[in-house]
């Protein structure tokens, strides 16, 4: 086996590693109950226009970075710039920003779709990461007021409409 060979299995092996550890594991389901109404309460939003710092932000959205931290750390990395050629960044995501909404479809229900981010074409698969709107919201409201982003809120009522499809078991 060349050099050039064993690099690229290599790259490819780690990129599987990686991607099998972030997807949230067979860990057992977990009580949503308790876990959905913290989200509830994270996610409500302030009337408050004053600029917030980093720390603001994390207080502002502790459950949605407490999913992050969890679930999506591990492809997107800690600063959410992801891993290019592998997985895509999050932060000053043009992709993401264009249309949050589908940032929740995507969380709630994966996505296997070809994507072009900041130039960039990624097409790994994502699985569903989290289980509830909830949980999708507060997530991605973290995501898109944090990391150099500040897009503003997404509320229940401007997800309504985004179905979580039936998963297999």
């Amino acid at each position: 086996m060349n050099k050039k060979s064993l690099s690229l299995m290599s790259a490819i092996t780690i990129g599987v590693l990686l991607f099998f550890a972030s997807c949230g594991g067979g860990a057992p389901k977990e009580d949503n109950s308790k876990k959905s109404e913290a989200v509830e309460e994270a996610t409500e939003t302030t009337t408050e226009e004053a600029t917030e710092t980093a720390a603001d932000v994390d207080d502002k959205y502790a459950a949605g970075k407490k999913i992050y931290d969890t679930k999506c750390v591990v492809c997107h990395q800690a600063d959410a710039k992801g891993l290019p050629g592998a997985f895509p960044p999050l932060a000053q995501s043009d992709y993401l920003l264009k249309d949050p909404k589908r940032g929740i479809h995507q969380t709630l229900n994966g996505s296997h779709e070809e994507m072009v981010v900041n130039g960039q074409t990624y097409n790994a698969p994502m699985t569903p990461q989290v289980d509830t709107k909830e949980e999708a919201l507060a997530v991605i409201n973290y995501v898109i007021n944090n990391f150099g982003n500040s897009w503003g809120e997404l509320t229940m009522d401007d997800i309504k409409d985004i179905k979580i499809e039936p998963r297999d078991q």
